[in-house]
């Protein structure tokens, strides 16, 4: 049996989320896997005033075709890269959960994701979508920081 038949592969558009494409188009090649690339929407939550609406329905439309564009770019990138076999999808709400519950739900047997390395008062601030999903995937994960430098 191959140790990883379905990867994962989360992204943000980040440098750090590209490295992380790169590394696993390169498990992908190496093991004839299949890698699927999720961005993940995550709306934000204002309170505003009641009949007030932050994006309108066009403008959602259009964010949400310069995602579904960026990733077409990403499968490119995971092609070029030597993945075997490439997928995409968009998904909508709480970061770290629609990546664990995808994880779960379609059986991949690794995530590899980039980190940003935040320690500190930013990592206390910003928090960490790679732990929150290292905590509680069902499956291994890879987190994978750019190169010192870059």
């Amino acid at each position: 049996m191959k140790p990883f038949q379905k990867i994962l592969g989360p992204t943000d558009f980040s440098a750090h989320a590209l490295e992380a494409t790169r590394v696993a188009a390169d498990l992908s090649r190496r093991y004839a896997a299949s890698l699927t690339l999720v961005y993940v929407y995550e709306p934000v939550n204002y309170a505003v005033p009641e009949g007030y609406i932050l994006y309108t329905s066009s403008q959602l439309e259009r964010m949400f075709a310069e995602f579904e564009q960026r990733l077409v770019e990403a499968r490119r990138d995971a092609e070029t890269a030597g993945a075997s076999r490439v997928d995409t999808r968009l998904l909508q709400g709480l970061v770290a959960s629609e990546i664990t519950d995808f994880a779960f739900e379609g059986g991949f047997d690794l995530v590899v994701m980039g980190t940003h390395g935040r320690t500190g008062i930013k990592h206390l601030l910003m928090g960490s979508v790679a732990e929150r999903v290292l905590r509680r995937a069902p499956c291994p994960v890879l987190t994978v920081r750019l190169p010192k430098g870059t």
